[in-house]
């Protein structure tokens, strides 16, 4: 499934103040993604997982090392790559169809060719049929779905989605976590995801990236490996619950080193 190498990031550090206020939130953390991969990230909280992804899309700076995309260095924002958050950050004076054509209309892509990948996108992430509804007609995972959709069509060369299913609740989320596999399955995108989900971080991931605490560095890589499709009746499948199990305790571990000062 996975190819040739797309993303790396090398010694990569981040250290915010100066002097006797500067804080370390990221110091030699090195990781790559490779072509079609879906890669996750997990950590405890305030490990820097969303600094780290806020530096490969260009939104901050590291301090020290590189972020590399077929072999270039990133240095700010581009269309590149696509970014997914927490929030919808839709337009809400615009319908789903608008939404999904704002990038390509930035990107001058004619009308016609930008109406018809809006609507494959849109038909991919289920919403065919709500092609004319405003933000404020759709519920959360409606929203995310657009938002989905919209970075989709884009055609980024790497999908980068910092929690992004982090505020539905949990039903809802399991629909989005299983839509993102099936999409995963049929256009192969670049995916790197963070979540603190283990649960999520298993059934999407092809590879996971385990972070320490702060400073934030790479403690362990595991590579799933999970016959067969993974959906939610995955979640109480041997297979599952072991890999499961190894990153609770590595993040367990995580968080006795901290409450003890280690």
């Amino acid at each position: 499934m996975s190819g040739n190498e797309k993303l790396r990031v090398r010694a990569l550090g981040r250290v915010y103040g100066e002097g006797a206020q500067a804080v370390t939130a990221l110091q030699d953390v090195d990781l790559t993604v490779r072509e079609s991969e879906f890669v996750m990230i997990v950590g405890p909280s305030g490990c820097g997982k969303t600094t780290l992804i806020n530096i490969i899309g260009g939104l901050d700076e590291q301090t020290s090392g590189e972020v590399l995309l077929d072999g270039k260095p990133v240095c700010a924002p581009g269309a590149d790559r696509g970014m997914v958050f927490q929030g919808y950050s839709l337009f809400p004076w615009l319908t789903v169809q608008k939404n999904v054509e704002f990038g390509l209309k930035m990107k001058k892509v004619p009308a016609a060719e930008r109406a018809q990948r809006a609507k494959e996108y849109i038909d991919l992430v289920g919403l065919g049929g709500f092609e004319n509804a405003l933000p404020r007609q759709l519920s959360g995972g409606m929203k995310q779905r657009a938002a989905i959709a919209r970075t989709l069509a884009n055609e980024p060369e790497v999908l980068l989605m910092d929690e992004p299913f982090g505020a539905l609740d949990a039903q809802t989320r399991v629909v989005m976590q299983e839509l993102l596999a099936g999409i995963s399955r049929k256009k192969h995108p670049t995916i790197l995801f963070i979540t603190h989900d283990i649960d999520e971080a298993v059934l999407l991931g092809d590879r996971i990236y385990v972070m320490s605490r702060r400073p934030g560095t790479i403690r362990d890589v595991i590579e799933v490996d999970i016959p067969g499709e993974r959906n939610h009746h995955s979640l109480v499948r041997p297979e599952f619950i072991a890999v499961k199990e190894k990153i609770m305790e590595m993040l367990w571990q995580e968080s006795m080193d901290a409450a003890s000062g280690r």
